[in-house]
């Protein structure tokens, strides 16, 4: 097969090198993103809403460049990294009175999904300022979500895209690595979630998750035109218990290893966590490990 590189999983070979290099030499007033995007449809790769995964085939382009197997012309203008030197999100002042009570007080609440709505920055102040975590802004596919109880914010939920290789997780849908591959995007991940240190109610926190199980599957398939059927979160054992995830029947799959995606020691270099999910189908498996 002549492999030269894998790339998320995909084995680049002399007939892929072989490929881009026509691509280059037909449109040689092609810009990277036309050429990217050629490859894309060469190849058929596509993202499950049918946009073209431009950014990741750009980010494989450079990567074959660097180590000498194509040439692609130069840039047309060099744009600013809206990632790079990112300032933190400003503050927005709301109510902070505090609110302890119970919780059919704070009856009906409403989880709204904000991302490109004017309430966003409202969620990011929040996360950035209160979430031990701060606030990183998602890659990809991700959907941000307020809980509002008589209007005022009680709780924020973010999701995103599923972690390319998660042992415990994986052993546990029973998945061959070329099935993860191709249906890692029917799983999402809770990245983030804060109950303001002002809000201290009694089961609001599974009572939110609960809420996010029912909204958050129906509209990821409005957004992004595909299912999700299995909810995962990480749990960061040397700070929590994760006593709302199991309220809400998370099940325990296990823990991380504390050596993160891209580190080549064998040994923790950060704390474990533990991975909690929620499969959203009785067959979940049988859904997941579809071919």
């Amino acid at each position: 097969m002549n492999e030269i590189l894998k790339f998320r999983g995909l084995a680049i070979t002399r007939t892929h090198i072989n490929a881009i290099r026509q691509i280059i030499t037909l449109h040689p007033q092609g810009s990277r993103r036309f050429i990217s995007q050629e490859v894309c449809r060469k190849w058929n790769w596509v993202q499950p809403n049918g946009l073209l995964k431009d950014m990741l085939c750009r980010t494989l382009l450079l990567q074959l460049e660097s180590k000498g197997f194509i040439k692609l012309p130069p840039p047309k203008r060099i744009l600013p990294n809206p990632l790079a030197n990112r300032q933190k999100p400003p503050i927005i002042s709301i109510d902070r009175e505090a609110i302890n009570c119970s919780l059919n007080d704070l009856l009906p609440i409403e989880l709204k999904q904000v991302r490109k709505s004017s309430s966003e920055k409202l969620f990011n102040s929040l996360i950035s300022q209160y979430h031990y975590l701060g606030y990183s802004q998602p890659i990809g596919e991700h959907l941000k979500y307020i809980a509002y109880s008589h209007q005022r914010p009680i709780a924020c939920l973010g999701w995103c895209s599923a972690p390319w290789y998660i042992g415990v997780r994986d052993r546990f849908i029973g998945w061959p690595s070329e099935t993860r591959q191709k249906n890692l995007h029917l799983i999402i991940t809770n990245t983030r979630f804060l109950i303001p240190p002002w809000v201290e109610v009694y089961n609001l926190a599974s009572h939110i998750l609960a809420m996010s199980r029912h909204c958050v599957p129906l509209d990821w398939q409005e957004i992004y035109k595909h299912g999700v059927y299995l909810m995962e979160s990480f749990i960061d054992t040397e700070k929590f218990i994760g006593t709302c995830y199991k309220a809400d029947n998370w099940i325990c799959l296990g823990e991380t290893t504390g050596r993160g995606k891209l580190s080549k020691s064998t040994k923790p270099t950060r704390s474990r966590k533990a991975v909690y999910c929620y499969p959203l189908l009785r067959n979940f498996r049988e859904v997941l490990n579809e071919a």
